[in-house]
């Protein structure tokens, strides 16, 4: 995700929201509102044997991510026990002494257990993609990159059942965005044989403080194509939308939140919207969501999609790899931004 620098002062003229790559956005006040809506799609047409269903439901997708970039999918086929376990065991994991979860702590291993900090209060757990979990994974012997807490038996089983069933959907959803892009169905399927699909799972405590001086996560935007976002009943998951207001993503049970990422946007020449959002939790108890982020093979070019340029309509960014893109957003995130000026990349 990008983080992002806040100017909320009393005295600002403006209130802005700065992202890593140095976009600034302004916003009409810290309060969030429900006056404006997240359109809700009903997925089961993303099933359907029949090719005008997918186009239907399609059309709404391509209305959703290039209006405001965030939508509900309701009825998309998987079973909310899955869910049910994925949050269950995000409860255990959190509840461990601190020590334990510091066995894996990102500071110490690429990646995996993130500390709670002051002004972002949260903590995070990281698994990536396994090929050995993936039932259509080009090649079944790519060693695992995770690290997994010891002694927490079923814990890595039940979190990866879930991942392989949103694996499942990402990929039929890859071809309603295909389709959503008035293209071949088919345009993507190279794309996502041995995909980007990481996910994790977090862990809010109730927020004491005021939304101008703490966040459960800061206004940032993701980084790969789409995010499906399983959360509890809490609420506190809130959109930036284009007038500029901070909008309530109040959650629908049963259902996923999907947004459209920074990898997505640049491939679709800025038609799609990867929009800024955050969480504040003044639920007054604990919250529980997990992330599901899924992104194009990192040895793929992400070639522009062609019904997005035009000689009126030129591509905005440079063409580079899945992976050399990945690799300057976490330097940027890492502010070593060594990629930047060898790659001239824009975000």
């Amino acid at each position: 995700m990008s983080q992002t620098t806040v100017d909320t002062r009393a005295d600002a003229k403006v209130r802005t929201v700065k992202l890593q790559n140095g976009d600034i956005f302004s916003f009409n006040s810290n309060i969030s509102t429900e006056l404006e809506k997240i359109p809700v799609i009903d997925a089961s047409r993303i099933w359907s044997d029949k090719l005008e269903d997918r186009k239907a439901v399609a059309e709404e997708i391509r209305d959703a991510s290039r209006n405001i970039g965030f939508f509900y999918l309701i009825n998309h086929g998987i079973d909310q026990d899955y869910a049910t376990e994925v949050i269950d065991q995000a409860k255990r994991f959190f509840a461990l002494p601190e020590e334990k979860k510091m066995e894996i702590f990102t500071g110490l291993v690429p990646n995996e257990y993130h500390l709670m900090r002051d002004i972002d209060l949260s903590e995070a757990f990281n698994w990536a993609y396994d090929a050995s979990e993936d039932p259509e994974a080009v090649d079944k012997t790519e060693p695992s990159v995770s690290i997994w807490p010891s002694d927490l038996p079923g814990f890595r089983e039940g979190l990866y059942a879930y991942h392989t069933k949103l694996l499942e959907l990402s990929r039929r959803l890859t071809r309603i965005f295909a389709l959503a892009l008035h293209l071949p169905e088919e345009y993507f399927d190279a794309y996502v044989r041995r995909p980007e699909a990481g996910m994790r799972i977090l862990h809010y405590p109730e927020q004491k403080h005021s939304v101008d001086d703490q966040n459960g996560i800061g206004a940032h935007t993701d980084v790969e194509c789409f995010t499906i976002v399983t959360q509890d009943l809490s609420g506190g998951l809130e959109v930036l939308s284009k007038s500029g207001n901070w909008i309530k993503a109040e959650p629908i049970e049963g259902s996923f939140v999907v947004n459209i990422a920074d990898a997505f946007m640049r491939q679709t020449n800025n038609f799609f919207v990867s929009t800024i959002h955050r969480v504040i939790n003044k639920s007054g108890h604990e919250r529980y969501s997990a992330p599901f982020f899924f992104g194009f093979d990192r040895k793929k070019l992400l070639e522009p999609v062609p019904t997005c340029v035009s000689e009126e309509n030129p591509m905005k960014y440079p063409i580079m790899t899945g992976g050399e893109y990945y690799a300057w957003r976490t330097n940027k995130q890492k502010d070593t931004n060594t990629c930047n000026d060898k790659m001239g990349v824009k975000s």
